[in-house]
């Protein structure tokens, strides 16, 4: 694949993207100079977008990068000028459970293997500005805390893009005076960091530090919030990201350009990339493609509830993507058994299928359903899905992008850039303006099909406390498992008659939103039991194994 790869310049040209528009990172990868954004963003026929998301993922995987990158490219065969946007990857699902994340078979971008591994460092400049901040705070306690910083309420983490449950609950600065002051502390993972969500929403470079200026690492014992600009901390950090908010352009196996920007978690933070890459793209092409993590009820409704309403732009259309596989799973079938004939399961299965339709038709825009093929699918199964999905008033179409690249996703794309022409906007489900327990409680219900929201006595508090600070405003972000509808990741398939326990809420001011954790997810993910690492290699001449 990696011999079919043309310069990124040239990629870039066939977009409008001048030479000196581009700076170079090798031949094949670049970072969008903000001359760009000048020249083009304030376009006023800018294109149309769509959203791809998904059904409760599976360990089987359902393929919604690949199937986003091949609807892109198919859209190019037509001669509909699209760009794919995408997340950057995250080195912990790379060498834990998911591996690499930059689609398959014939649908990838490329190079692969770069763009799984540093890429251009935007995650490690992520990291660090997260990590100066954390220093900073311990130093100014070390050298008097005039700001009355009371150390058991510091809300501000150390992170690191790695899987590592060691460092969920750490104590820090042991050894004597000379090392600080010890407290208990954690690590999240660098992408469900505030930061990297304040990289993905930032406008421009002065909206970013004026984003990690609103940041709050904590309070007094009165409860007075101290932010980063409180420390001094912003230009130092703006610095240190100074390359990472430009964007980054590669292209696909078929040579349609990819915009590769940012990477939040979508079951802890917001789940899309870039705001930026996303302007650039629809200023640049007539149809966005960009997919949002997880499912329907987590990167799905992020980003048609807050982050096209942050961007101020519209969803188009929306597709959503499930397997024969996924569906089998979810009315009951074993991991082991997915690929054989099971009508009984795949029906039950229709349930999971239905309540994510339900969740992207509750926005009013068009959707339509991606049935992601796989070798050994079964025909009877495959038009039982088709006539179940038409149905339910949603078009549906097979595609086989890891198979066919942009030539399976034909007939998919002729449908999606057909609705795209619908002209319909996006209806949120809540009001910013709304109370944080009813957005919460919107969300659980419409999203989930909860029927009883329950908080700790510790998210009483959270709550109130926001809400006395006025950050009761701000948009809502459920952190929960991707693994289910629920809050509990071993309910399948369409739980009913459930309760979804809120037992925290955390404040990321600078991104514009408020985070309500539910159930028992992890800030820091675990390795699984026999991780991804142990089966990636390279050997003596360079060549990669066991990534994608």
């Amino acid at each position: 694949m990696a011999d079919n790869l043309m310069p990124i310049k040239e990629v870039a040209a066939k977009f409008g993207i001048a030479e000196e528009e581009l700076y170079y990172y090798g031949p094949f990868k670049a970072k969008i100079e903000p001359s760009l954004a000048r020249r083009v963003v304030q376009c006023d026929r800018c294109g149309r977008q769509v959203l791809v998301t998904a059904t409760t993922p599976t360990p089987a995987g359902e393929g919604k990068t690949t199937t986003a990158i091949g609807l892109s490219m198919a859209l190019n065969r037509l001669g509909i000028k699209s760009i794919v946007t995408l997340r950057e990857p995250s080195l912990g699902p790379v060498f834990g459970l998911k591996g690499g994340a930059t689609g398959g078979g014939r649908s990838q971008v490329l190079p692969a293997d770069e763009i799984d591994l540093h890429f251009t460092g935007d995650i490690h400049a992520v990291s660090t500005a997260n990590n100066l901040l954390a220093a900073m705070i311990d130093n100014h306690i070390q050298q008097g805390n005039h700001l009355a910083i009371d150390t058991r309420r510091i809300a501000w983490r150390r992170v690191i893009d790695m899987n590592d449950r060691a460092l969920r609950e750490i104590v820090i600065g042991l050894g004597g005076r000379q090392n600080g002051f010890a407290r208990e502390d954690a690590f999240n993972i660098s992408v469900a960091s505030e930061i990297m969500a304040v990289l993905c929403l930032a406008e421009n470079f002065q909206d970013l530090k004026d984003r990690l200026a609103r940041m709050v690492i904590g309070f007094t014992s009165k409860s007075k919030p101290i932010t980063a600009a409180d420390l001094k901390a912003v230009g130092s950090m703006a610095l240190l990201l100074k390359d990472a908010i430009k964007p980054n352009l590669v292209q696909t196996s078929e040579g349609t350009l990819a915009i590769i920007h940012g990477g939040p978690f979508a079951n802890i933070a917001h789940g899309t990339n870039s705001i930026q890459a996303i302007r650039l793209a629809q200023a640049l092409s007539q149809v966005t493609v960009t997919e949002a993590g997880f499912a329907s009820e987590l990167g799905g409704e992020k980003f048609l509830d807050f982050v096209s309403q942050t961007g101020k732009f519209n969803v188009d259309a929306v597709v959503l993507v499930t397997t024969l596989r996924a569906l089998k799973y979810h009315g009951g079938a074993g991991k082991d058994n997915l690929a054989e004939k099971n009508l009984e399961a795949l029906v039950k299965g229709f349930d999971n299928l239905d309540k994510h339709i339900e969740n992207m038709q509750a926005f009013g825009v068009p959707l339509v359903v991606a049935i992601n093929f796989f070798p050994d699918n079964d025909a009877e199964e495959l038009d039982l899905t088709l006539k179940h999905a038409s149905s339910r008033k949603a078009k549906a179409f097979i595609c086989d992008p890891f198979n066919q690249g942009g030539e399976g996703c034909l007939e998919l794309a002729r449908a999606v850039e057909q609705a795209t022409r619908s002209g319909t906007r996006v209806k949120p489900i809540y009001d910013s303006e709304w109370s944080i327990a009813k957005k919460i409680e919107t969300i659980a219900t419409r999203m989930y099909g909860a029927a009883r929201i329950n908080y700790t006595r510790q998210a009483r508090k959270d709550i109130d406390l926001l809400s006395k600070l006025g950050y009761d405003k701000l948009h809502v972000i459920i952190a929960k498992t991707p693994n289910s509808l629920s809050d509990d990741p071993k309910a399948l398939g369409r739980p009913r008659d459930f309760d979804v326990d809120v037992d925290r809420l955390f404040l990321s001011a600078g991104a514009g939103f408020v985070v309500a954790v539910c159930g028992e997810i992890m800030l820091m993910p675990g390795l699984p039991k026999i991780p991804a690492a142990e089966t990636i290699d390279i050997d003596a001449a360079g060549n990669i194994s066991g990534l994608f």
